[in-house]
């Protein structure tokens, strides 16, 4: 590839001045149009070491270089940048082994981690924030995967605590007034039509054996049945958006097979809890600016603290590497405490890696659609994927740095135009397909014989965008802003585009240049395909 050659031979140069290149950071580039295939700082990194200008050191490199045939030109420009240009030759060689290696950018590895995400209270159908986090999560998985990681994705479900005993009371409070019971829902308990209908189903199930009836028994039925039907919802909401799970860890689980209890018991033995005010606490601030925070309540009953304290420790025990909690940003004010929970417990400092990603609002017409539930405005992650289907859903949700708060423009995503990025990208697939389908009607085949002939700026340009999708798959994978990767696809559909627009591909009397092109349109089509693979959005062969 591009970059690596021009790092190899930097390197080789620099070792003619004594110098250890592993101590030398310089960066390779791409230069505007019209100044080199690639471009280095490297000159400028060795001056102070050197004691020579940038352009002195640029001009002895170049000369090591020029001495190359894989470069056809090799100049010094400005205060000191060295500019190279590849020969066509090499250009070809790595088009060809694009060509022969489909899957050049993935990996294998041996790297054990887990990405944990679109974990919830399951008290409700999943809103739009909901899709944000479950879109995010799963195009993380599949680049991680893609690059060599050996990733495990858990849901977490939060089924442990006051919230499902609410769910579970409304839920008979709902069956009981379809049963004609004058019956109040709780105060702070859960009002949505949902559990109407989940209520419906349960009469045609049980008929009037729970009506009037309140005790332990009811209460364990009606908490476990609208939680399995909640659970049964959403995960049917996330296959809809095709996100799935290895695994589905429940909350109530680390209660019945006693890790906090050992998660206490060990915190107790080191002297990091203390007793105050007929809590249990933990010792936080020996370890972050931060608070002492209540593990156990006065009442007996755990924290959301304590449980997620417990669930990490569950995660460590499981023995891997890393683990990547995603979580959104009213989360923040937890990760002090949650790194200082770990540091007492002995567990390495870069185990738990906390992501996080900011709120989304919703427009349509021009507007801030509200989130209410009022007819029209969109409140589910259902309705939502009704209106602009999972592509738009999947790619706008993706298309967004997580740091930034995210408007999702409802009639951009339902556009079939080019002002639609998934729209634009997936139109450069099918375009691509139909030169091929007009190259079989016309009898041109492609042909890896003739990759030389592909030496123009347009043919270089889509060539080095191939070559840099596994260095935009590593940075994703870096600093987890999945947006490298739509970018990236829209750079080389709008490279594509141009081409197209510029170029007779197909020309039956000019089979060897015609052929060389299909070849560049083969190689183009692998990575926008796996591309859009990444992405959970379909790469459809006509539009």
């Amino acid at each position: 590839m591009f970059k690596e050659k021009l790092e190899s031979s930097v390197k080789n140069a620099i070792r003619e001045f004594a110098i250890e290149d592993e101590t030398i950071d310089f960066k390779i580039e791409m230069p505007p149009e019209g100044f080199g295939d690639l471009s280095t700082n490297v000159a400028f990194m060795l001056s102070k070491t050197l004691k020579k200008s940038p352009r002195e050191i640029a001009a002895l490199i170049s000369e090591s270089l020029s001495k190359e045939l894989d470069y056809s030109r090799v100049e010094v420009a400005g205060a000191g940048f060295i500019n190279v240009d590849f020969s066509s030759k090499y250009v070809s060689s790595v088009l060809e082994n694009i060509l022969q290696t489909p899957d050049f950018w993935k990996k294998t590895g041996e790297t054990s981690i887990q990405l944990e995400f679109a974990s919830a209270n399951p008290t409700g159908p999943f809103t739009v924030g909901h899709g944000r986090q479950a879109v995010f999560g799963d195009v993380l998985y599949r680049v991680f995967f893609s690059r060599g990681y050996r990733v495990q994705r858990e849901m977490y479900i939060n089924d442990a605590g006051r919230q499902i005993g609410l769910l579970g009371r409304s839920l008979w409070v709902r069956y009981n007034q379809l049963l004609g019971l004058e019956e109040e829902l709780p105060e702070d308990g859960y009002q949505g039509g949902y559990l109407i209908d989940i209520a419906r189903d349960l009469a045609g199930e049980v008929g009037e054996r729970f009506k009037g009836v309140w005790n332990d028994d009811s209460e364990s039925y009606f908490k476990k049945y609208a939680l399995g039907k909640m659970l049964e919802d959403i995960l049917g909401t996330l296959r809809t958006l095709r996100v799935e799970f290895d695994n589905v860890f429940f909350e109530s689980s680390l209660i019945e097979d006693g890790t906090v209890k050992s998660v206490i018991e060990i915190l107790d033995r080191k002297g990091l809890t203390y007793e105050s005010e007929g809590a249990k606490w933990l010792r936080v601030s020996s370890f972050v600016e931060d608070d002492d925070k209540v593990l156990v309540r006065s009442n007996g009953t755990n924290t959301y603290f304590m449980t997620d304290i417990a669930y990490h420790y569950n995660k460590h025990q499981r023995n891997f590497e890393k683990v990547f909690d995603i979580w959104g940003a009213d989360h923040m004010g937890h990760i002090p405490r949650m790194k200082a929970a770990m540091k007492a417990l002995g567990i390495e400092d870069d185990f738990l890696n906390v992501i996080i990603h900011q709120y989304v609002n919703l427009k349509r017409e021009g507007e801030v659609v509200k989130m209410s539930t009022r007819r029209g405005e969109f409140t589910t992650l259902d309705e939502l994927v009704e209106a602009v289907g999972v592509d738009s859903t999947r790619y706008f949700f993706a298309m967004f740095d997580p740091d930034t708060h995210m408007l999702f423009d409802i009639d951009l995503a339902r556009q079939k135009s080019n002002d639609n990025p998934v729209f634009y990208v997936q139109y450069a697939n099918a375009r691509i397909s139909n030169v091929f389908r007009t190259a079989q009607e016309k009898s041109v085949a492609v042909s890896g014989d003739s990759l030389e002939l592909l030496d123009s700026q347009d043919d270089r340009r889509i060539i080095k965008l191939l070559t840099i999708f596994p260095e935009i798959l590593d940075s994703v994978v870096a600093d987890y802003r999945t947006n490298r990767l739509t970018s990236y696809l829209e750079d080389i559909s709008r490279a594509f585009h141009a081409y197209y627009n510029k170029n007779i591909i197909v020309d039956p009397a000019n089979p060897a240049l015609s052929g060389a092109r299909l070849a560049l349109c083969k190689a183009l089509q692998n990575i926008l395909k796996g591309g859009l693979e990444l992405l959970g959005v379909e790469a459809p062969d006509s539009m």
